[in-house]
């Protein structure tokens, strides 16, 4: 967790929060939909993640970003890398990459 919260610390000024933009692309449909994830956090812990503006019921941490789920989709966030990795229950699946987006 450590690691993620540091990776955080370095995309922006002042370590509170930051805004991803990811450009994910779905199969089987080839198409591509640009997902907002706002993470809010302090010196010890990710305290709150937002997806296109929607909290999601939980998340969890993994050693590399954040786990979670918003409707159907399960998605994993990794913020060292800064891929996105999504899977509706094996109907359909997205991958992208994000960036930060400044301001």
């Amino acid at each position: 967790m450590a690691l993620s919260l540091a990776v955080l610390g370095s995309a922006v000024a002042a370590p509170a929060s930051v805004v991803l933009s990811c450009a994910v692309t779905y199969l089987p449909q080839r198409s591509t939909w640009v997902r907002e994830v706002r993470i809010d956090w302090d010196p010890k812990a990710i305290r709150s993640l937002h997806i296109d503006g929607v909290q999601p019921h939980g998340f969890s941490t993994i050693p590399q970003g954040v786990m979670t789920a918003l409707d159907n989709e399960r998605i994993q966030i990794d913020l060292v890398t800064r891929q996105w990795q999504s899977d509706f229950r094996g109907l359909a699946t997205g991958q992208g990459r994000c960036e930060t987006v400044p301001g």
